[in-house]
């Protein structure tokens, strides 16, 4: 996959002045973190038990074989697409709200935001709910509802405050201890239950399937979220440093211990234990009993911790640029705790288990159009050819819609959203989703003009569409 094009922002950005929000506007050189700093908060990321999770529902329905296959695939395309989404983030400092004005408009881009920051919840909701039944198990006399508490508050907490210079201090301590988790997890199932190499060959009753392998795969673009949250974190990266987060920080690395270690590790923990059901809390009993109640829990508030401040953030800052467009100017510290109430209420009032892969089908078609639209863009040459390096992205300066960008979407989420609600090959609505999207937006490119990405006086647009006139002789 080709290189995403160096492109950047006008010197004179209004984000260059100090004190401006980075949730709604770029990101400035001179507010970019550290190689270092920005890997620590990043690779928070990597450590939900979710992972660990699908790749066990996975093995059980398609085998580990067939899981594994998904996996590497699965890699490889989170490498090559987040290293062009972060090389695209580092040179523009633009969050996923701010570049899907670009992409949609003033408008549109309230949706692309309202997606992102549901789906951060949801995935708060989730992981906050492991922390909770863990305690509930472990600490006597604490009840599920009070532990949602206790986890909502300090999650909120983690929110305030500069993220890039919290988060990273955070997740280096907690990193050792996830890494030391895991080990300790695989060698204690070991020495409780043995080993054996049936793990490597496992397969679901009745045999796998010949096309499991590619059905798995499809089940992981349900994450391809992890895409709108490397932009949101890459756009912290300083641009000197571009090639190393492109190709080692958001790039294959990375997902080789997020999808293929965890994955791994999952798939071996379900299959050698006696573990009754394949789910979250089924994992969370394994390494309870596997690792002893408090070792255990200590290991589940450290991953889970470490992935929640990546949620909560990300939740907040998109909350926050939703309704700010909407009129609703408030600080974010604000937002994070009307983020947690969220969480806390929906954690307290529904068993966020129990609906986990519907969820990941739903938000899966939307958030797959968006990276397909994205990446569309971005390898595009139409938008240079209109405004060279420059990125026009501030809400006074972009239309209302964008009617390439929102037909594409809308045409390609809404044909999977079809697929899914109707049945009707519902197993490939994501696919369908993005070879629509990115299809159908980059046929409208090629007949792109200025006024659907920038606000201009109808005799300018005249001007820009005019062909050029040939040069005298």
């Amino acid at each position: 996959m080709p290189s995403a094009p160096q492109q950047r922002l006008d010197v004179d950005d209004v984000a260059s002045h100090e004190g401006v929000d980075a949730a709604t506007h770029a990101i400035p050189d001179s507010a970019r973190s550290g190689r270092l700093s920005l890997t620590m908060a990043w690779w928070g990321v990597c450590s939900a038990l979710f992972y660990i999770f699908l790749a066990a529902t996975l093995a059980t329905a398609y085998g580990t074989v067939n899981t594994v296959i998904a996996m590497v695939l699965t890699v490889i395309t989170y490498g090559l697409v987040n290293g062009l989404l972060a090389r695209y983030a580092v040179g523009t400092g633009l969050s996923v709200a701010l570049f899907s004005r670009v992409l949609f408009g003033r408008v549109g881009a309230l949706l692309a935001t309202a997606i992102f920051s549901l789906t951060a919840i949801y995935y708060a909701i989730f992981e906050g709910s492991v922390i909770a039944v863990a305690a509930s198990k472990v600490v006597g006399g604490l009840d599920y509802g009070t532990a949602c508490i206790i986890v909502v508050a300090y999650s909120v907490l983690l929110v305030f405050g500069s993220v890039q210079r919290f988060l990273d201090k955070l997740n280096g301590v907690l990193l050792p201890l996830y890494l030391l988790g895991l080990v300790a997890a695989v060698v204690a199932t070991v020495v409780k239950y043995g080993y054996s190499n049936a793990w490597l060959t496992f397969e679901p009753a009745g045999g796998a399937s010949s096309t499991g392998w590619l059905q798995a795969y499809v089940a992981y673009m349900g994450v391809w979220v992890l895409m709108m949250f490397t932009f949101d974190y890459a756009r912290f990266g300083a641009r000197k440093d571009v090639d190393y987060h492109a190709r080692i920080n958001f790039g294959v690395p990375f997902y080789v211990v997020t999808f293929l270690v965890n994955g791994l590790v999952g798939i071996f923990l379900i299959t050698s234990g006696e573990v009754a059901e394949v789910s979250e809390t089924g994992v969370v009993d394994q390494l309870l009993t596997v690792l002893g109640g408090w070792v255990a829990l200590a290991f589940i508030w450290a991953t889970q911790t470490r992935i929640n401040s990546a949620n909560y953030y990300l939740a907040t800052v998109n909350m926050q640029a939703f309704f700010q467009r909407l009129g609703l100017s408030l600080a974010k510290g604000v937002w994070a705790v009307v983020v947690g109430v969220v969480v806390l209420v929906l954690m307290r009032a529904t068993d966020v288990f129990s609906y986990i892969l519907n969820a990941l089908n739903y938000q899966g078609i939307f958030v797959t159009g968006w990276v397909a639209i994205a990446v569309t863009h971005i390898l595009s040459p139409a938008y240079r050819r209109l405004f060279g390096d420059r990125v026009v992205y501030r809400a006074e300066d972009v239309p209302g819609l964008n009617p390439a960008g929102l037909a594409a979407w809308i045409a390609g989420a809404g044909l999977g959203l079809l697929m899914v609600l109707t049945g009707v090959g519902a197993t490939w609505a994501p696919v369908v989703t993005v070879v629509v999207s990115a299809g159908l937006y980059a046929a409208l490119l090629r007949f792109g003009r200025r006024s659907w990405f920038e606000r201009v006086a109808v005799d300018d647009q005249r001007l820009a569409d005019r062909p050029e006139e040939p040069a005298p002789a």
